[in-house]
């Protein structure tokens, strides 16, 4: 092993081999496995006596390449920076260098610890060179050769933790597993992490032996962990607060003096301040030693952004006509990130007819709400939302008018589970078909969410489920009635970069203790549109009031032909997202979906429809534009729909 001195670097003993990414290192710097590397030159700064060179790189042909000479390639600044220039000989002598070093790390990282790596410039390996070398020929030719070697694998590993159980082929380290360098730092980390998550703050290595055995071609592991004792939370220190009071930034940090030190129980502090909307940064971290009493003190920093907001948009479209929106909110109205924000929305300004119906509507849509929030009202992990709300709507089933007030506590069960019970009081003036009727009506909607998706906007693993139960009385009608509904959402990634996703969504839903037509039509189930099934104009699918008017009947010929809403619904939808590029997204999908007046949904009007459309990824969700067919057209539906928006259709 040591005959092959020529080699740019040999793993002899763990001095060689253990390192961590050095965060002190200057820009453009990374350590690994005891050598230092450096990146190209800053491209900003001024080149001295510029160099051009070229640069060829040949790799040896090995057992189990794995694609290893394209990776090689890739982690060559050599090959990467061809067309820039260097400063000068002495600015290509030390890229080449430092490229040198690159591709051993590259080496290590697949385990090729026998690994041969020569760069020579005009003919002359570097090893052999002078710093005051210099070159001749433009462009300087340059010439890197590999040969990769054995790929190694591990041999004996032994890990002891002063008795405390730890088993490193939980995490990979077993005789035959990977060598490679990442895969080997990687398990070791896994095993300080669930040496932390034990309660172990202090974890720390007293001895590590790794050798690599060239005539085995095998990699030995062993290390000796100072695992420490599990250790209480002690006092809870704020730093950064100007307006916030920093006594409730303790409480709702929600870390308990007394109990076991969590890793886990920091990050999720974290996340509580940060959904305050109060701080722009959030550091949570325990001190670096204990209190005189045993405990673990922990230290807070945060800093407070701006708390007043506000923004406008507006819209325009020849079939809905003009629209406009705007916000305006406080995010700390007394000190303790209690937040209020003001809403409201115009729409179909000058507008006569819904698009794709002959129904006239009457003057704008219009929305208002006014929402108070207040956090913590029942732990660190509640929030108070109480609201005023007014609307004005005018979709295909209904014109209505609303007034509405709302007070309710959202509580976060854990990461994943959330539920939330909102008391409800509205009046409202519904016109259809039948004429206009009022209600008055009370209600107490509980919904709970159980989510584990990795993304909100553009998911690609997990599950969404969230079931609702809503009773509610019409107190001018003497009609009590419960609606229920249920939805889950899947999603799959095929591939390790998330080419390929399948995603589906089931949804149920049953309204209990009255006919349809004492429902108001706003609570009623509809099918339809870019939410449900596409294809399908909204609110579209189930059944429909009578397309005439009877002579002096009374009821409204503006709504002829149009939902009657259902007690009932059911719906499906599956689609594949596939990458075109790592923006863009092509997805076809087939949804489907019916309506019933009935207590269960009647499949045998069961609608289907499919399309394709396309995603462009950005960082605060993808934009979507879908365009779908009906595969059950009826008389009432056009020969297709286009939908857009921001995210994911589901």
């Amino acid at each position: 092993m040591q005959s092959r001195a020529r080699q740019s670097a040999k793993l002899v003993t763990a001095a060689a081999i253990v390192s961590t990414v050095c965060v002190a290192a200057p820009a453009g710097a990374f350590e690994l496995f005891g050598m230092t590397f450096f990146g190209s030159d800053d491209p900003a700064e001024a080149v001295i006596d510029p160099v051009n060179y070229t640069a060829t790189i040949s790799v040896a042909p090995a057992p189990d390449d794995d694609g290893l000479a394209d990776t090689l390639t890739s982690a060559s600044t050599l090959i990467s920076d061809e067309d820039k220039p260097v400063s000068g000989s002495l600015g290509l002598l030390s890229k080449a260098k430092n490229d040198r070093k690159r591709l051993v790390a590259a080496l290590f990282e697949n385990a090729r610890y026998d690994g041969l790596v020569d760069i020579f410039i005009e003919g002359r390996n570097i090893a052999d060179l002078k710093p005051d070398a210099t070159f001749s020929a433009r462009p300087v030719p340059v010439s890197i050769r590999i040969t990769p070697g054995p790929r190694y694998t591990l041999g004996r590993v032994d890990v002891s933790a002063n008795g405390v159980p730890v088993d490193p082929a939980e995490y990979g380290l077993k005789p035959g597993g990977s060598a490679g360098s990442a895969d080997v730092l990687d398990a070791e980390a896994k095993m300080f992490r669930k040496l932390r998550a034990q309660g172990r703050p202090f974890v720390a290595v007293t001895n590590r032996d790794i050798v690599a055995d060239a005539r085995t071609d095998r990699l030995d592991y062993m290390a000796e962990i100072s695992p420490g004792n599990p250790v209480p939370f002690g006092e809870t220190w704020v730093e950064g607060t100007e307006a916030v009071d920093p006594g409730f930034v303790a409480y709702m940090a929600g870390i308990k003096a007394d109990e076991v030190f969590s890793p886990e129980e920091l990050d999720q502090a974290r996340q509580r301040l940060l959904k305050l909307g109060v701080f722009s940064s959030v550091t949570v971290k325990e001190a670096k030693a204990q209190a005189p009493d045993g405990t673990l003190p922990v230290q807070i920093e945060v800093g407070e952004r701006k708390f007043g907001f506000y923004g406008v948009g507006a819209t325009y479209s020849n079939t809905e006509g003009a629209g406009a929106t705007g916000y305006v909110g406080y995010r700390n109205l007394f000190g303790r990130a209690e937040s209020i924000r003001l809403d409201a929305a115009i729409s179909r300004i000058g507008a006569t007819t819904l698009a794709d119906s002959p129904r006239p509507i009457d003057g704008p849509d219009y929305s208002g709400s006014l929402v108070f929030k207040k956090p913590g009202v029942l732990g660190p992990d509640s929030v108070y939302i109480g609201s005023l709300e007014i609307k004005r709507e005018q979709p295909l089933a209904y014109d209505r008018t609303s007034y509405a007030v709302t007070s309710g506590v959202e509580y976060q069960i854990d990461p994943q589970q959330t539920v939330k019970a909102t008391l409800r009081g509205e009046y409202e003036e519904i016109t259809d078909y039948l004429g206009t009727r009022d209600y008055t009506i009370a209600s107490l909607p509980i919904t709970y969410t159980f989510d584990s998706r990795d993304k909100e906007l553009n998911p690609t693993e997990g599950f969404l489920f969230q079931a609702l139960a809503e009773p509610s009385y019409g107190f001018n009608t003497g009609t009590p009635f419960v609606k229920t509904g249920l939805d889950g959402r899947s999603y799959l990634s095929l591939t390790d970069s998330d080419r390929i996703v399948l995603a589906g969504r089931l949804a149920y839903g049953t309204i209990f203790g009255a006919d349809v037509l004492d429902v108001p039509n706003d609570r009623r189930f509809y099918s339809g549109g870019g939410g449900s099934v596409r294809g399908y104009e909204f609110q579209s699918i189930g059944p429909y009031f009578p397309s005439f008017v009877p002579p002096g009947s009374g009821y409204n010929e503006d709504f002829t032909d149009t939902p009657t809403g259902g007690l009932s619904l059911f719906e499906a939808s599956f689609e594949a997202r596939i990458g075109i590029t790592d923006t863009i997204q092509i997805v076809p999908f087939v949804d489907a979906g019916t309506v019933s007046t009935d207590l269960v949904p009647d499949f045998s009007n069961f609608k289907l429809g499919a399309g394709v459309g396309a995603r462009y990824l950005t960082s605060f969700g993808p934009i979507r534009i879908d365009v779908a067919v009906p595969l059950d057209k009826g008389p009432r539906d056009a020969g297709y729909q286009i939908y857009a928006g921001i995210g994911q259709a589901f």
